[in-house]
């Protein structure tokens, strides 16, 4: 039986209000308004558009327009059920149907680019991207955010508020679910125009910008859920897992050639201290200044065979070699070196090993983060982060990640956002500060059941928070407790880094590193 939604007025004219918008921030153009407006009123079930005045507006964003046409959709029983999840998989369907073309936005990209600048095609496609709902601005707004200063610099932390929590129905809808392996994983581009499942995104408003890499295809794309600015994702055409070799410096120095505004990293190819999407090779890249880009150099170092490479330790809390120069070529090949000396690097005495033997197979725990970008003196800079994923009996999670002490505030793994310094933290702890900040004041009672209830939400904190109590006391303000949260979790985020560094952050440690750095063959200067 064919769905009608019962104020069919308002849904009309809140659909000629979504037109107008798309018009003005040129999704849509004029001719194009007649077969969206039809699509739309066929999905709504109505028979003819609205007839009265239009009001003229200039809104900032379509999403209170499309939550107003979902309510309608949901009243109309074009929602299975009126939830996060399958709001969202009709959102996109929605928005879907007042976008251009793939190949048109392609086109109008790099038309731009070429016309323009690179750096006015990344602006257009990035306002597309946020106008057409595919970037979940209302949601990543409500992101806490906050500069905690350290002996490293201003870390950033945020707290993860922007991805919604599955309705307990979903949740128990996915176990019944049959498996699908199309599309085989978010980053593969079948993605696009997908209409998505309630295990999968919904993807009619994604776009992606082809480009070759080292003579090769790739794609870029934005990512949903930005976490810094212009936050983007560059993915190989094929669905091929995750590998650090010499061919990624390549990659990575030719985007930075195509978009020298932009940096862009890896994340390391192995479990622990690689990112959460390692079946399919993919970069990270945007116009951000991260905290690790601004960590001053500490000692300089050369490489006889690469004389016209300048090279340095930079002072942060992981084991980072920081290496630039004009020549494209003499560092792609050191930077290609350092990785394969790295892979087979072993230091008993700093607790590296390059090897392990698991069930007659040698296990390789050795491997690099990359960060690409042009510095300010116009070279080329490869900022190359030295991981190891071991494991040991005290350390289960890995030597070189965040120790059990640290989890109650981040036990995921390390990726490259983190390694440059922006903590991206669990939604789970702004509840959990905030009730800790009322103990901090004095408004609630550090009672037993915190320390001795392990199903209480503050029971993982209950160590922290007697800390905090012994050093700040109950009676503080309400913006001091603030302040002195933000503080300790900067604080806690340093130490999560420190223990991710290989090479540790002291005289052992450091000359730890140099004995690597000399076995690699290079001199202190």
């Amino acid at each position: 039986m064919e769905r009608t939604v019962k104020a069919p007025q308002h849904a009309a004219l809140n659909i000629e209000r979504l037109l107008q918008f798309a018009m003005q921030n040129g999704l849509v153009e004029q001719l194009d308004v007649y077969t969206s407006r039809n699509a739309l009123l066929d999905l709504f079930g109505l028979a003819e558009p609205y007839q009265g005045e239009l009001p003229i507006e200039k809104l900032s964003s379509p999403v209170a327009l499309l939550e107003e046409l979902l309510d309608a959709a949901f009243e109309a029983g074009l929602l299975e059920e009126n939830t996060t999840t399958y709001r969202d998989l009709l959102d996109a369907r929605i928005m879907g149907l007042l976008m251009p073309r793939p190949s048109e936005v392609v086109h109008q990209f790099w038309n731009t680019a070429k016309t323009t600048s690179v750096e006015a095609a990344t602006d257009y496609f990035y306002k597309q991207s946020i106008d057409s709902n595919y970037i979940r601005m209302d949601r990543i707004q409500k992101n806490a955010y906050w500069l905690a200063e350290t002996t490293y610099g201003d870390l950033e932390i945020t707290i993860n508020l922007s991805k919604p929590e599955k309705d307990p129905k979903e949740i128990a809808l996915l176990k019944t679910l049959p498996q699908s392996s199309y599309p085989l994983c978010l980053l593969c581009v079948d993605n696009l125009g997908y209409a998505g499942r309630v295990n999968h995104p919904a993807r009619q408003n994604l776009r992606v910008i082809p480009l070759e890499l080292d003579g090769e295809k790739w794609y870029f794309q934005y990512s949903p859920y930005v976490y810094y600015n212009e936050h983007s994702i560059i993915f190989h055409e094929k669905h091929i897992p995750m590998k650090t070799t010499a061919h990624t410096f390549y990659r990575l120095l030719d985007f930075i050639d195509q978009f020298p505004h932009y940096f862009i990293g890896s994340n390391a190819d192995l479990p622990i201290v690689g990112g959460s999407i390692l079946n399919h090779d993919h970069f990270q890249g945007g116009r951000h200044k991260f905290p690790m880009e601004k960590a001053p150099s500490e000692k300089a170092y050369s490489h006889a065979e690469f004389a016209g490479v300048k090279a340095a330790i930079v002072k942060w809390p992981m084991s980072v070699l920081r290496l630039s120069g004009h020549n494209k070529q003499q560092l792609y090949k050191l930077a290609s070196k350092l990785l394969e000396d790295w892979r087979a690097y072993s230091d008993a005495e700093a607790d590296v090993l390059a090897f392990s033997e698991k069930d007659g197979q040698r296990v390789p725990h050795n491997t690099i983060t990359p960060i690409a970008r042009n510095n300010a003196r116009g070279e080329y800079e490869l900022d190359l982060v030295l991981r190891n994923n071991r494991t040991s009996e005290e350390h289960p999670d890995g030597i070189f990640h965040p120790h059990q002490h640290l989890h109650h505030i981040k036990k995921e793994n390390i990726g490259l956002i983190e390694v440059m310094g922006l903590a991206v933290l669990p939604g789970r702890l702004q509840e959990e500060l905030a009730d800790i900040a009322k103990l901090l004041t004095g408004e609630a009672v550090f009672g037993r059941e915190i320390r001795e209830e392990a199903g209480h939400p503050l029971h993982k904190h209950a160590e922290w928070i007697e800390a905090l109590l012994a050093k700040h006391g109950a009676a503080l303000p309400q913006d001091a407790a603030n302040a002195v949260l933000q503080a300790e979790v900067g604080s806690k985020f340093m130490d999560v880094l420190l223990d991710a560094g290989v090479f540790k952050r002291n005289e052992a440690g450091q000359a730890a590193f140099g004995r690597f750095l000399t076995a690699a063959g290079f001199a202190q200067l």
